[in-house]
């Protein structure tokens, strides 16, 4: 009898500890729910193709594609489809940084400087303290994307030599090491600090000493150095409404900010690594870098201001090397999503729970991959009740409306003044060749009796401007991908003639790599 109490006493707590397991793990997500999922947000956003991945400690519980590469082939997506993964590029360029280190050939608060001489920044002072820390953690004082514009649209000259070179004409916005403003250029120059340390390119040094080692088979650190293109998707955009096929676009140059194709089979691979601090192979026996080094990697660098209401009870946020960091549930979240023309993607990890979250896609709906994410994350946080897919749809909707009814209205207003016999436009007042320090130079002519905005240096910035009110006109690039259409503002000089000129982007959906806002022309040549 004695025996038996006991058996009992001990019994309950077991009982009891398996009814909470079986009642948070039947909470979580199925991959047959994951299916469902995944075709509902590629319907809801419009998207032709989504690849999706889940990492549950250690192992890969879901790896699947959905909907079509491209709406030209109708190709299938499967787990080995190849995306351009954009900014989550730079964890990779992060983790060569941290290979380097352990081997002594450099330390994350050495002097840019003494790796690259001729790097410059605006003010002196900075350009002296400039650190490899600081190329990583968006703190340089420069704008939000300051600069993008060498890189993005990608059809372009300019090289990571100019791209460095330009940095000094860039003005900041905030004081060093002060705020948080995202960056690209940045990275560009830490990848040249791999090439002159390592003495092999960025891009070698990505796929010989991370990729071969994590067996990361078919991907490749630019588009252009992939082995097999076969199973590649095309980028995808809305274009007059309709998604459709868009180009290719993307600067070389960018490629340690941006470049890296790979497929779920391979980034899981990443992932795993990632949450076993460096830790790889059978048996997690390997190292690609040290457990120090991965430490300062996902330690907080820069503050990002938290609001009064978020969706999982977050209290801080900010920047580590090459990651997002914040808390979500109580629970240390590691994230970084990317972006290029015609595709978006998204890499998040809850190491504690050895959880891994990967969606790519092939439009460039930010709000998709993160119904898929989020809903996936709520499961394993045991929230209940919240449909991600209508929330995040319901907030693209609202912004999409917003921003078609300020482009909306200037282009009736546009029109209207194209109707009246009284306004009219003395063309020559604008037009000419126009220099900025940074960018290069533009020509505004006049053909066939319309006025033409074209870059020397960036081609696809190129379309007809229309008088839109006082000095202001608006120039609407012929691609239509963009969604860039840019208000071009003019100083007059004493004889009533342009003599400087500024721009400013007009939709607020208008991606940030388009920092039109940074350009100050002057006029160099009149036509």
């Amino acid at each position: 009898m004695k025996k038996t109490s006991q058996f009992r006493i001990r019994l309950i707590p077991f009982l009891f500890l398996m009814l909470g397991y079986f009642a948070v793990n039947a909470q979580i997500i199925t991959s047959n729910e994951i299916d469902s999922l995944v075709e509902l947000t590629l319907k809801t956003f419009d998207v032709p193709g989504i690849a999706v991945a889940v990492v549950k400690d250690n192992q890969i519980i879901h790896a699947k594609g959905y909907g079509v590469r491209s709406l030209k082939t109708k190709q299938k997506v499967d787990e080995n489809t190849l995306f351009g993964i954009a900014s989550n590029s730079k964890a990779f360029t992060v983790a060569a940084l941290g290979i380097l280190i352990d081997e002594k050939k450099l330390s994350w608060d050495d002097k840019v400087i003494d790796y690259i001489p001729e790097f410059r920044l605006y003010n002196p002072y900075v350009t002296e303290e400039f650190s490899i820390r600081d190329l990583l953690t968006h703190r340089s004082g420069l704008g939000l994307g300051a600069g993008d514009l060498m890189i993005f649209p990608g059809k372009n000259n300019f090289t990571t030599n100019d791209i460095i070179h330009n940095l000094r004409y860039l003005k900041p916005v905030s004081g060093f090491r002060t705020k948080f403003d995202y960056d690209n250029l940045l990275y560009i120059v830490a990848g040249e600090v791999v090439a002159r340390v390592s003495g092999m390119s960025w891009e070698k040094f990505i796929e010989t000493r991370i990729m071969q080692p994590l067996n990361m088979s078919r991907s490749a650190a630019s588009y252009s150095r992939l082995k097999d293109p076969s199973n590649v998707i095309d980028p995808h955009a809305p274009v007059n409404g309709v998604v459709q096929v868009i180009p290719r676009d993307y600067s070389e140059a960018c490629n340690p900010a941006g470049g890296i194709y790979s497929n779920l089979t391979d980034m899981c691979k990443w992932a795993i690594m990632q949450m076993n601090h460096g830790k790889y192979g059978d048996g997690l026996t390997k190292q690609l870098f040290s457990n120090e080094v991965h430490r300062v990697m996902w330690t907080l660098q820069t503050i990002i201001p938290v609001g009064d209401s978020t969706a999982y009870n977050t209290h801080f946020y900010g920047y580590g090397l090459g990651w997002f960091l914040n808390d979500a549930k109580g629970y240390k979240q590691v994230s970084h999503t990317g972006g290029l023309a015609g595709i978006v993607t998204q890499v998040t990890l809850i190491p504690e729970m050895k959880l891994g979250i990967i969606v790519f896609t092939n439009q460039q709906s930010g709000a998709a991959f993160s119904a898929i994410t989020n809903t996936i994350k709520d499961s394993y946080f045991g929230i209940k009740g919240i449909d991600r897919v209508k929330q995040l749809s319901a907030g693209s909707l609202k912004n999409e409306a917003n921003a078609k009814k300020i482009t909306d209205d200037i282009w009736k207003d546009i029109d209207q003044q194209q109707k009246s016999e009284t306004a009219k436009t003395d063309y020559t007042l604008f037009t000419g060749t126009w220099s900025d320090q940074w960018f290069g130079e533009v020509v505004i002519s006049v053909k066939n009796g319309k006025l033409w905005f074209d870059s020397k240096r960036s081609p696809t910035l190129s379309g007809e401007m229309f008088a839109y009110k006082g000095n202001t006109l608006i120039v609407k690039w012929n691609d239509r991908s963009m969604d860039a259409d840019a208000f071009v503002m003019f100083d007059l000089d004493n004889t009533g003639k342009a003599s400087g000129m500024k721009m400013k982007a007009i939709s607020p959906l208008t991606d940030f790599s388009f920092d039109f806002q940074d350009l100050d022309f002057k006029r160099t040549e009149n036509k």
